[in-house]
């Protein structure tokens, strides 16, 4: 007599070992409308982790695939495959739409949330040769680097910042990006008014959680929530485009996702949000990954519960990398806000399909297309991207558009070692350059 098991499988890979990172095999299940990895440690036993919260979804996720750029130059050999060769080596599949170049350890806050273990103690900055190296490095594999974030760290308390931001408008990088707490920027009019001199092509990610004080004592050890009103203050009056970028845990900041939109759309600076889980790396004081990680499938679905603006149809994956980013576009007219993506199939596009009105038979339409669901093109880029799409869309008609009438929704998911498949790490389209070109060091 056969028996029935309480799930059904589905695929298989390769993940990690939730403690000690070893690699190992998995497989992936579907169960009481879920989608689990599963897997075995020899030391640290059976191991099943919540990837999807929407079995259909996640099931066509692995449809949104798009031809592999590869970097122009590896840094590494494939000596021991994926993923214990990295940095970035031979056989990975994607080349990097966004770069982090990491100028310092330190920040001016010490969170009980951040993936990096910053403070204002820890590490140190980095040198203006070693950065200049970093952005060397950045280019001989990218040519022309879509988009580069200066990160850390708080890459604004770096004693040689505006050196660094002069020395990267030197590179040929189309968009610059700048990930901040917003401090300075909040404490130092003066110091934002400078930042707008960096623009065009030039972008603030914003760190942006919760509009609850205890959330905010919680995630970043402080009430920062005056701090945020005043950065806004500034950047609104500049006009420097913004990206709020949150970092979602359960039961913290999880039912504030509706509120947070609605408050974006209102800034005249905001071009958009960025949802991040939260991801086992670093310090986390208050996570318990067991209860409060959360998934890219039920970040969709709170969007759509929390906001009366965007339906499913409108928060689809991203072709470069599926598993990880899912992308919504809007457009800003006025007091209206009207979604875009709804009228866009996907499928079609991935498929090299030409019978259907958003391309009405032009490849260049497509291209159109790839680029605007590329995480290496800034909001402000984007727009002739949308430009092109709205002339070819009966429902929706194109106003004299500026940047400041997209607005984007991001939710990326950070992979970790629990949810970790090898599927998805060989085309992350997100690279960190630190000292030197640096990988996922699982090797013991």
């Amino acid at each position: 007599m056969t028996r029935t098991r309480n799930y059904t499988y589905y695929d298989a890979t390769t993940s990690l070992c939730n403690e000690c990172h070893t690699p190992i095999n998995a497989k992936i299940v579907f169960e009481d409308g879920n989608v689990f990895l599963m897997k075995t440690c020899k030391e640290h036993g059976f191991q099943k982790v919540l990837i999807a919260d929407d079995i259909e979804f996640y099931k066509n996720i692995r449809n949104f695939n798009k031809a592999s750029e590869y970097p122009r130059v590896p840094h590494t050999s494939t000596d021991y495959g994926c993923p214990l060769d990295c940095g970035i080596c031979p056989d990975h599949e994607q080349h990097s739409c966004l770069t982090l170049i990491e100028v310092t350890d330190r920040c001016n806050l010490t969170c009980p949330t951040c993936y990096a273990s910053s403070s204002p103690t820890h590490g140190r900055h980095r040198t203006l040769d070693e950065i200049k190296a970093m952005f060397e490095a950045v280019v001989l594999s990218e040519g022309e680097p879509d988009v580069v974030q200066l990160s850390g760290g708080e890459p604004t308390i770096h004693p040689q910042f505006f050196e660094i931001m002069d020395m990267a408008k030197t590179y040929p990088i189309k968009h610059l990006m700048l990930n901040t707490n917003g401090v300075r920027i909040a404490k130092d009019r003066d110091f934002a008014k400078r930042l707008a001199t960096y623009a065009p092509d030039f972008e603030l990610y914003l760190q942006f959680d919760s509009f609850d004080a205890g959330v905010l004592e919680r995630m970043r050890g402080k009430d920062l929530t005056d701090i945020r009103k005043k950065a806004l203050e500034h950047l609104n009056e500049l006009n420097l485009s913004t990206t709020l970028v949150v970092t979602l845990q359960k039961g913290e900041n999880d039912l504030e996702i509706g509120t947070i939109l609605d408050f974006a759309m209102k800034q005249r600076c905001v071009r958009g949000v960025t949802f991040q889980p939260t991801s086992v790396s670093g310090r986390l004081d208050h996570f318990d990954p067991a209860v409060d990680r959360m998934t890219n499938s039920e970040v969709r679905r709170l969007i759509v519960e929390q906001s009366d603006l965007f339906t499913y149809d409108d928060i689809i994956p991203v072709p470069c990398n599926p598993d990880a980013l899912l992308m919504a576009y809007s457009l800003k007219v006025g007091d209206e806000v009207a979604p875009l993506t709804r009228y866009i199939n996907p499928e079609e596009l991935l498929n090299n399909s030409k019978n259907t009105i958003v391309y009405e038979q032009d490849e260049r339409l497509q291209q159109h297309m790839l680029q605007m669901f590329s995480t290496g093109v800034s909001v402000d880029a984007v727009k002739e991207e949308v430009h092109e799409l709205l002339c070819c869309l009966p429902e929706v008609i194109a106003p004299d558009m500026g940047y400041d009438n997209i607005f984007r929704i991001i939710v990326m998911n950070f992979m970790d070692a629990y949810d970790f498949d090898v599927r998805a790490i060989k085309s992350p389209v997100f690279i960190s350059f630190n000292l030197m070109v640096r990988s996922y060091h699982l090797r013991r």
